[in-house]
């Protein structure tokens, strides 16, 4: 079923509900009240028979008559002033005889039951509404029911009795204009209704339109928000949602054009080598090669084939690292000599660059890290330093702060600006893209890698840099936990 016609019965079903309850409670309430005001209407006429009879009995001119003779001449003085309004008289004595308006015998029990009778001798009034088929017509009688005492003896009952057509024609009437009420409310419920479902329906099929664009990959689409109900929530949410795809689809497209931009790189990367390597091959195979230069050929084919060892592990590295495939060995050694170390290694490339590479602290300071890692850390920071600084300057500094060892590596190179440096963790990124055949290569994924690494070690990892003045990258590697070290010192004590 549609939702427009689920909520038309909603709306619509709950204001009949509303109105059909009221109609019938407010019927019925006021049939009761009619029903108690000519109950109690009868109850005034009864008294104003006893009244009469009171007056009566005073009079001079009924001494020689009985009580019961002047209390029924009462009653037929009061039935006549009454005759106007179809009220009725029937007296029955003690013993449940009808002394007035004749002597008919026995009354008829199901006019006043065992029940009632009781009740009326203990002096509680009764009353009873009864319906008889006259003339194929239903005629609704009330009746009121009074205990009379002589003396305190019970004495007899008078029932007063009036055809209640006043109550069936006053409720007949309010029936009928609830009826019509009914009608009026029913085509005012359905119009009220539509309106609202109508307005509901359009916010659902505003959501769905939206839903195809960013289906359609529209991610610019936008539903209005009022803050006003749980539709508007669910609009709130859709629009987070097209802004988080849109940033993915954004992400996505960037890593693809890097991806794109890595594979012709790396066939670039792996084509000069292979081609060299492949050259100088056939030329030594066919002894093109002078025998004095064979030496230098070989070492030029071994120069080749590292930079292509180099890229596949770059790959691999990095594919390891992002899988949680690779493992950490943390322990505690000197890192200063760890780092005085690469940079002897390294200041041949740095000479060959024009540059001066320098380590700049001289005492024993410890880092908590994996070794080989952290190799590879320095070595990727350090060499990423030379590829970008031509006759410059390079500086690693080495310094323990309170819970972790600080390493800055400083340059004074070409220097990035804040849109380089913003994306030069992404992979395949390269701050500069026409370096593609350097003596070292770049790949763009040595940063990702290094980023990688810091953060397995728990570490933090920044780089401050401006355009022309050079990058600083600086390394925090956090102390061992004491909660290791306690665990060591037990170790060792258990093995002693």
């Amino acid at each position: 079923m549609k939702y427009l016609y689920q909520q038309l019965l909603a709306f619509g079903g709950l204001i009949l509900l509303i109105l059909l309850t009221l109609g019938l409670s407010f019927t019925q309430f006021t049939r009761k009240t009619l029903e108690d005001n000519n109950y109690k209407e009868l109850l005034g006429y009864a008294q104003s028979m006893e009244k009469n009879n009171l007056s009566l009995s005073r009079d001079i001119r009924f001494e020689g008559m009985s009580s019961n003779e002047i209390f029924q001449f009462a009653i037929g003085v009061t039935e006549s002033s009454l005759n106007q309004q179809d009220v009725s008289f029937v007296f029955i004595d003690k013993d449940r005889e009808v002394q007035y308006p004749d002597k008919s015998g026995k009354v008829n029990p199901n006019l006043v039951s065992d029940a009632q009778w009781k009740a009326l001798k203990a002096g509680q009034q009764q009353k009873e509404t009864s319906s008889k088929n006259v003339m194929g017509q239903n005629q609704t009688t009330s009746y009121a029911m009074v205990p009379f005492f002589t003396e305190g003896v019970f004495f007899g009952v008078l029932l007063v009795s009036q055809p209640a057509m006043n109550v069936e024609t006053s409720v007949n009437s309010i029936v009928t204009d609830l009826f019509k009420a009914f009608i009026i409310a029913s085509i005012i419920a359905i119009i009220v209704s539509y309106f609202f479902a109508t307005q509901q329906v359009k916010r659902i099929n505003r959501m769905r339109s939206a839903t195809k664009e960013v289906a359609a990959g529209n991610f610019d689409v936008v539903v209005p928000n009022r803050n006003r109900d749980e539709f508007d929530d669910l609009a709130d949410d859709f629009n987070r949602m097209t802004v988080s795809l849109k940033e993915s689809q954004d992400e996505i497209e960037r890593q693809e054009e890097r991806r794109k931009q890595f594979m012709a790189d790396a066939s670039h990367e792996m084509r000069t080598p292979l081609t060299t390597i492949n050259g100088l091959l056939e030329g030594m195979q066919y002894n093109a090669i002078p025998e004095n230069q064979r030496e230098k050929a070989i070492k030029l084919m071994q120069n080749e084939t590292s930079r292509l060892i180099r890229l596949v592990n770059e790959n691999l590295d990095y594919e390891k690292i992002r899988t949680n495939q690779i493992s950490i060995l943390l322990q505690e050694f000197n890192a200063t000599e760890a780092v005085g170390t690469l940079v002897a290694q390294l200041a041949a490339k740095a000479e060959a660059s024009g540059d001066q590479l320098i380590l700049k602290t001289d005492e024993p300071i410890t880092v908590y890290a994996d070794y080989d890692r952290f190799v590879q850390v320095m070595v990727n920071l350090i060499q990423n330093a030379i590829q970008f600084t031509k006759d410059g300057l390079i500086t690693v500094t080495i310094t323990k702060l309170e819970k972790a060892t600080e390493i800055k590596i400083s340059d004074n190179g070409i220097g990035m600006s804040e849109e380089q440096v913003k994306n030069i963790w992404d992979r395949y990124y390269k701050a500069d893209p026409s370096r593609k055949n350097t003596k070292y290569g770049e790949s763009g994924l040595g940063l990702s890698i290094v980023q990688e690494l810091v953060r397995l070690h728990n570490g933090t990892i920044e780089v401050d840099s401006e355009l022309e003045k050079g990058t600083t990258f600086t390394v925090n590697f956090p102390d061992k936990p004491q909660e290791a070290e306690s665990s060591e010192k037990t170790n060792e004590q258990k093995e002693a």
